[in-house]
């Protein structure tokens, strides 16, 4: 297999609390390392920590006007500045200026953008390209070195989808998907399993700063085909929940005839694929509003070729 192409060490590292105001693990986190970033201090490069949506951190909410997260397309980062444009806009130009410009030289080189889900995903590692070898060798780092939970690899853009994330600003970065805990809500549990991922990912790239090789693996990552709505009434209004025997069922096989919805009256509906697929973020509670029931996956064993620092 052949290795990826000369990478040079990483210099500039972020780490994103409160991209949504109501996730409370990156919100104590974020506030804790701006006081006190011992945690975060390694050798070879900076980390910075920032809260990403400050206003929506000061009300306990998601976001104010748009989903922030949701607002890293060129089209917003472009825009021409006005008084009526959404605060999630205003502050994506801000990140994207302070930390980009996203797809340039200038951007920062790597950003953890830490995030909890009502859904049972464990210390899930959202990466965007089954192509991106470092953070998938990243992923592979903090699976062998961290055994408290189960720490899935969610590949999440479609192929045609422009990376929109807080993480595109950067050149590289993964979202920590840690649950599951309630909207609001801080879990010791998750606390713990968030400060983890970001010891041990912060870990992996001093190791790869120093010249260590890390020699070509396979890896176990779920790559989204598509996303499942609730069913609905003609009106629009939801006619059916999530199927007892799919909750907290993230990551698990769902075969072909399996229940998936039960509706209000009772009936059962069942998954009418033909081929077995993994779901996860089931019953996410700010996916409501996305009509997003599931997201559908399909498990792959990805090759990741050897990676290592070009050192000068």
């Amino acid at each position: 297999m052949a290795s990826q192409g000369p990478m040079k060490p990483l210099k500039r590292v972020l780490v994103a609390g409160a991209t949504h105001g109501n996730e409370m693990s990156g919100v104590f986190l974020a506030r804790h390392w701006l006081k006190d970033p011992v945690e975060l201090h390694r050798s070879t490069f900076s980390v910075t920590p920032f809260i990403a949506n400050p206003r929506a951190m000061e009300k306990c909410v998601r976001y104010m006007q748009q989903d922030l997260n949701r607002s890293f397309k060129k089209e917003f980062l472009t825009a021409a500045d006005s008084e009526d444009e959404p605060y999630e806009v205003q502050r994506a130009k801000e990140i994207n200026k302070m930390y980009g410009p996203k797809g340039s030289p200038e951007a920062f080189d790597f950003l953890f953008d830490m995030h909890n889900t009502t859904s049972n995903m464990g210390a899930c590692i959202i990466v965007n390209s089954p192509e991106n070898y470092f953070a998938l060798h990243m992923v592979n780092y903090i699976q062998k070195n961290y055994k408290e939970t189960k720490c899935p690899i969610y590949i999440y853009k479609l192929a045609d989808e422009e990376a929109y994330t807080i993480d595109s600003v950067c050149k590289n970065g993964v979202a920590l998907e840690v649950g599951p805990q309630p909207q609001g809500v801080v879990r010791a549990d998750a606390l713990a399993h968030m400060k983890a991922l970001i010891k041990h990912g912060l870990d992996f790239i001093e190791k790869f700063n120093q010249g260590t090789t890390f020699p070509e693996a396979e890896v176990e990552a779920f790559l989204l085909l598509s996303r499942e709505d609730y069913p609905r009434h003609t009106d629009g209004e939801i006619s059916g929940v999530i199927h007892p025997n799919l909750q907290d069922k993230d990551f698990l096989p769902l075969n072909p005839g399996d229940a998936i919805f039960q509706t209000l009256d009772g009936k059962e509906l069942a998954y009418s694929g033909d081929v077995t697929i993994y779901p996860a973020f089931i019953n996410e509670a700010a996916y409501y509003e996305k009509k997003i029931a599931f997201a559908k996956m399909e498990k792959k064993t990805l090759s990741i070729p050897v990676i290592q620092a070009q050192m000068d």
